[in-house]
């Protein structure tokens, strides 16, 4: 049954960038070929740059695969490249170039990144990382997520405009309530 809170919460297991004590967490479940998501995206760096140490931020994948053809592979892409240590970089080519994401523009990002190319292709077909991906989608259904972006900051969904000054008061919120992960 859906919850507004997030499940499970952010673990050592998620991709986490940021100060690992920050007292806020921001967690986004996106699809790296919804526009909206990629709307989203300098909106949260900015959030990431405004709270400095103060935040976290983790991503999960929520491909909507129905909607967008290119969003799984770009999920395996990102969770492939993080098996090499460069998840958040991948992360960031991606969105950056939403709409280049067929498996050649793929690969060149993960030449980009100086990633082993033959073990990047390998990583991106195995069923422990599409499990890994599949895992990230059925928490978000679990979690409540309908659609994309969906955030959570302290395991608490986030329901409003993902506009930097209604997040940041949202995030803000947080600390006056004390609510925590």
């Amino acid at each position: 049954m859906p919850t507004k809170k997030l499940q499970p919460p952010v673990t050592g297991e998620d991709h986490i960038e940021g100060n690992q004590q920050a007292q806020f967490t921001l967690l986004e479940y996106g699809d790296y070929q919804c526009p909206f998501c990629g709307l989203a995206y300098p909106v949260v760096k900015r959030l990431q740059r405004h709270f400095g140490r103060e935040l976290r931020f983790s991503f999960r994948n929520f491909p909507l695969i129905q909607a967008h053809a290119h969003a799984l592979t770009a999920a395996a892409a990102a969770e492939a490249a993080g098996l090499q240590g460069k998840f958040w970089e991948m992360h960031d080519i991606i969105y950056e170039h939403q709409n280049r994401l067929m498996a050649r523009d793929l690969a060149d990002y993960a030449t980009t990144l100086n990633l082993d190319l033959k073990k990047f292709d390998q990583d991106m077909r195995s069923d422990s990382l599409l499990n890994k991906v599949r895992a990230d989608f059925m928490s978000g259904e679990i979690s409540g997520v309908d659609g994309t972006p969906t955030f959570f900051v302290n395991s608490v969904k986030y329901i409003g405009p993902v506009q930097f000054e209604d997040m940041r008061l949202f995030v803000e919120s947080m600390r006056e309530t004390r609510v925590s992960i």
